[in-house]
């Protein structure tokens, strides 16, 4: 019989940050041992539920009992499973025991992943379907085992473990209760609604009624999904002509801890922001989980509450709720005011009793590198060197304000609150604040050379120090963020763009180190890791990979102009001479790379004995130097397009010169016309990449 199949885990309130990653792994795990159990088809994807205090599955077209199946079990090779005298060996016999069949019912089948005509013995066992009451509990148990939970609690005196107290199961199909055992808890029909607003104990009287006997008696949304839709609408109702702080991390986590929502409307003092929005904004989301009121893009003193409980009078919910958040905001509103007594400048001593790491120092010895840094990059930028130094000098001090130590978040944001408030110029604490951008993929750059001097300072001194002393992100590990630092370094050169030479960045973070602090080749080490990161950069942005590894064979040095190469490249191919181009060039390096030949020989006009390799010579000559002309203006497109005429003179050269001719001196002198070609043709990018 096919029926709706129910598994409900009611448990005491689960984590809510992985609330909705505990209800997709458990539906994962379930949806695939039934399918390969044969109970529901391999495409029943089910519906998945997940509460405060449930963990919910649902599945339609579940079998009562399993089909009859067939199971193939691989045996010994038919060599060493057959002795000299035709009888079985032992190795045969122990399979033919394990799998309950006779020598005469075992058959022979190639082996396709073995040698060639390599046989094995395989047993083709029959086995009756079993009812689901057999295999469900079990399961259900091998599923919670497999949960993404990090620390697992007892409770009772029971031996049973999990996440949280577990203190109903229901296993049902149909209108049936599944017989079976969870974590020492029977299976029944009944389950529990809303602590508040349930009728009580709610009877199941058909399992494909879940969903709407919880809502309608137990007062609860049981879909995670439904449920935060509904707290988005209720958020974009409740905010009128304002709008609500957008952030999908907190709704998540609100919609994993209520089962019923409701949005009600509550305020604060005015007063209170007069303390800068983002301690207040960070306040209320952190701590209360309220969603903060804008007013074109500016805080107001009201904000959203998402209650677990749906109310004709919600005034006690409001006014208790504007009660709590009153003393948090005063709290912000005292760090700040005692914060701006001492200025930054002041604090900066602190710092050197404050470890960055064991090996390269404290935050102090990190700002002193940081300064020389900061004006170095600078300097090179044309921007106010004192200014940059100033900047880099502040850059850290707000690590040790009272606001930062309640809320690391806000490093850098309220440091450029602190600078202004002591009279630094705005450009000085728009950099401190804009020097840990960017912070996230997709993040907003820094603004101006010199918040991006000391941004990319910040950086570039992590990066080098850390590959430095030989902590280098190995496979998913990189503690200490060194990936992101070196896309936000790619970013920063590439999208703003910046003039820099990416080679000179990490000579002159180097030199800020002691040398005798380095182990091993750091230079190579992180000059390959920023390629690579750049690598990945740009293929994910949709760049095709053949022209990326193109552009960086040649490791540009200047990343600001790496997009204008990837274009250039793109445009090239796209001509109907660049196939025929690249293959000719590909060939060229080959026979260069093989013949050893130097690359700094000059061609001998006198030696040009053929007419083509005369012709090829003329048209290189003639067109090399509108391509320098072009290279040095950045005009890669024009220069690689003009490559595109050398085709005729390419082809006829290799149909009618033979390079590698027998007088030495001939010989030499074609593979130096072959150099003197391949350097004007790979100046953009090596297009012997492009050749498929």
């Amino acid at each position: 019989m096919r029926a709706t199949l129910l598994i409900e885990l009611l448990t005491e309130e689960l984590p809510p940050k992985s609330l909705a990653k505990l209800g997709l792994s458990f539906h994962e795990q379930l949806q695939k041992a039934l399918a390969e159990a044969g109970f529901i088809a391999a495409d029943n994807a089910g519906r998945w539920f997940a509460t405060p205090r449930r963990l919910a599955l649902q599945f339609d077209d579940c079998l009562e009992s399993q089909p009859d199946r067939v199971i193939e079990k691989k045996g010994p090779a038919v060599a060493a499973g057959v002795g000299a005298d035709g009888t079985p060996t032992k190795a045969l016999e122990g399979f033919m025991r394990s799998a309950g069949v006779e020598f005469a019912q075992l058959e022979k089948l190639n082996d396709p992943g073995g040698k060639s005509g390599a046989e094995y013995f395989v047993a083709r066992i029959k086995k009756t379907g079993g009812r689901i009451d057999e295999h469900l509990s079990g399961m259900v148990e091998a599923a919670l085992k497999k949960l993404p939970v990090a620390k697992l609690m007892r409770w009772g005196a029971g031996e049973a473990q999990f996440v949280r107290p577990v203190h109903g199961l229901v296993l049902m199909h149909d209108g049936r209760v599944v017989a079976g055992e969870v974590l020492g808890l029977p299976s029944r029909n009944v389950t529990r609604g809303h602590r508040f607003m349930s009728v009580g104990v709610i009877d199941i009287a058909h399992a494909e009624n879940y969903e709407a006997i919880l809502e309608k008696e137990g007062r609860v949304i049981a879909s995670f999904d439904k449920r935060r839709a509904m707290i988005v609408e209720q958020l974009d109702r409740a905010a009128g002509s304002l709008t609500w702080l957008q952030d999908d991390a907190l709704v998540d986590e609100v919609t994993a801890l209520v089962e019923y929502p409701a949005v009600y409307e509550a305020s604060f003092e005015p007063e209170f922001l007069a303390v800068p929005q983002e301690c207040l904004i960070l306040t209320m989301k952190a701590n209360q989980k309220y969603f903060p009121l804008m007013d074109g893009g500016k805080l107001t003193n009201r904000f959203l509450v998402v209650s677990n409980m749906k109310l004709a009078d919600p005034s006690h919910i409001v006014t208790g709720n504007a009660r709590v958040v009153r003393p948090r905001l005063a709290d912000a509103k005292f760090f700040f005011e005692t914060d701006k007594k001492t200025p930054l400048s002041a604090r900066i001593g602190k710092l050197s009793r404050v470890v960055y790491h064991n090996k390269l120092g404290s935050q102090g010895e990190r700002v002193d590198r940081l300064i020389k840094l900061a004006a170095r990059i600078a300097g090179r930028l044309g921007a106010d060197v004192s200014q940059a130094e100033r900047a880099a000098l502040l850059a850290k001090a707000d690590l040790v304000t009272d606001m930062v130590g309640e809320f690391p978040e806000l490093q850098g944001i309220m440091g450029r609150y602190y600078a202004l408030a002591d009279g630094e110029p705005a450009a000085v604490a728009d950099a401190i604040q804009s020097h840990y951008q960017p912070r996230f993929n997709g993040d907003a750059l820094p603004q101006g050379h010199v918040a991006c001097a000391v941004a990319l300072a910040d950086k570039l001194d992590a990066l080098i120090g850390f590959f430095g002393i030989g902590q280098i992100p190995t496979g998913d590990k990189d503690p200490f963020g060194l990936r992101r630092a070196a896309l936000g370094v790619l970013r920063m050169l590439m999208e703003t763009p910046l003039p820099l030479s990416l080679p000179e960045l990490i000579d002159d973070a180097g030199a800020g180190f002691a040398p005798e602090l380095f182990t091993g080749d750091w230079r190579a080490a992180s000059a390959d890791f920023f390629k690579e990161r750049l690598r990945h950069m740009l293929r994910d942005a949709g760049h095709d990979h053949r022209a990326v590894d193109a552009v960086l064979a040649l490791d540009p040095s200047r990343i600001d102009q790496v997009p204008a190469r990837l274009a250039a490249v793109k445009a090239f191919a796209a001509l109907p001479e660049a196939e025929a181009l690249a293959a000719a060039n590909k060939r060229i390096v080959n026979i260069l790379k093989k013949s050893g030949g130097d690359a700094g020989a000059t061609v001998d006009v006198a030696l040009l004995h053929e007419d083509a390799e005369k012709a090829l010579f003329a048209a290189v000559e003639a067109v090399a130097p509108g391509i320098e002309a072009q290279l040095a203006a950045a005009d890669y497109s024009a220069a690689l397009k003009a490559l595109a005429g050398l085709r005729g003179a390419v082809d006829a050269f290799f149909d009618g010169v033979m390079v590698m001719a027998e007088d030495a001196k001939v010989r030499a002198n074609r593979l130096a016309l072959l150099s003197r070609l391949a350097g004007l043709m790979n100046r953009v990018a090596d297009i012997s990449r492009l050749s498929s």
